[in-house]
């Protein structure tokens, strides 16, 4: 399946960053956190890329145009420097559509802009390109395509420290409870739609709101729970977590290492 990344927005709240750079282009380790994503998107065999772009879409073109192998594979260094030998490669495989989407186009509006790159597509997969996972992909992909439906997300836990406050008519507090103990679930992206999903669409809408609302209407939109890591970076102190997670080598979205497979292995054989 073809991926959508949608990479055009101002990351607002990364100001530290994304006064210079779009927010797909912030690092983690040597990498943006938009390779993170589409490394582990090729893992399970989805290398086709087309990239939404606005906002200083020049920087993520240029990245990949000068695209530097050795940053994050071995490689052996000969003749003075003259010959390279890369021990390794990310992005050989992979194929990438570059596409202007507009400055201030919202989600809905950038994911029609590149219909036309996915013509003849059944099904396809979507992204906000600011969060990692680490969900069996091929897994959650099968259980969409059995369930008949048009489109699907998964939906994770708030990691954002709210409280919720039920009130009675005088203002008097019934109940305050932390948002992520709420049982209250929200929209965690990795989005999988059928192509019909289109026609749900219409000018000047926004992703969630409209097109959502008529695939509730006629039950056509699932969603999968997953309690398994999730993260989005949209703050200074997020983007210092997974920072964290990575260079204590416990990044757990980073599915194409092989420790990563034997700590899912141990944790399937925990379970059974």
């Amino acid at each position: 399946m073809k991926v959508v990344l949608f990479c055009g927005g101002l990351g607002m709240r990364l100001r530290e960053y994304s006064e210079e750079i779009p927010k797909p282009m912030v690092p983690i380790g040597y990498r943006p956190i938009l390779w993170h994503l589409m490394k582990y998107y090729a893992h399970f065999g989805h290398n086709d890329f087309i990239l939404c772009l606005g906002y200083r879409a020049d920087v993520i073109k240029n990245y990949f145009l000068e695209y530097n192998e050795c940053l994050s594979n071995d490689f052996v260094l000969s003749e003075g420097g003259r010959r390279v030998e890369v021990l390794g490669g990310d992005i050989s495989d992979w194929k990438i559509t570059f596409v202007d989407t507009g400055m201030n186009t919202n989600i809905a509006g950038r994911l029609t802009a590149v219909r036309e790159h996915l013509a003849g597509e059944a099904f396809f997969l979507a992204n906000y390109a600011d969060g990692l996972c680490d969900i069996p992909l091929g897994e959650y992909v099968d259980e969409f395509i059995e369930r008949d439906k048009i489109a699907t997300f998964i939906s994770v836990r708030p990691t954002t420290v709210f409280h919720i406050a039920t009130l009675q008519d005088d203002g008097t507090v019934e109940r305050v409870v932390e948002l992520a103990d709420s049982g209250i679930q929200m929209n965690g992206g990795f989005f999988v739609f059928r192509s019909d999903f289109f026609d749900y669409i219409e000018e000047g809408e926004e992703l969630i709101n409209e097109p959502f609302a008529r695939l509730i209407r006629e039950k056509q939109l699932v969603s999968h729970s997953y309690d398994g890591f999730w993260m989005s970076m949209d703050t200074f102190k997020d983007k210092q977590l997974l920072d964290d997670l990575y260079s204590r080598g416990r990044a757990p979205w980073e599915v194409w290492k092989p420790e990563a497979v034997e700590r899912r292995s141990r944790t399937d054989r925990r379970g059974r």
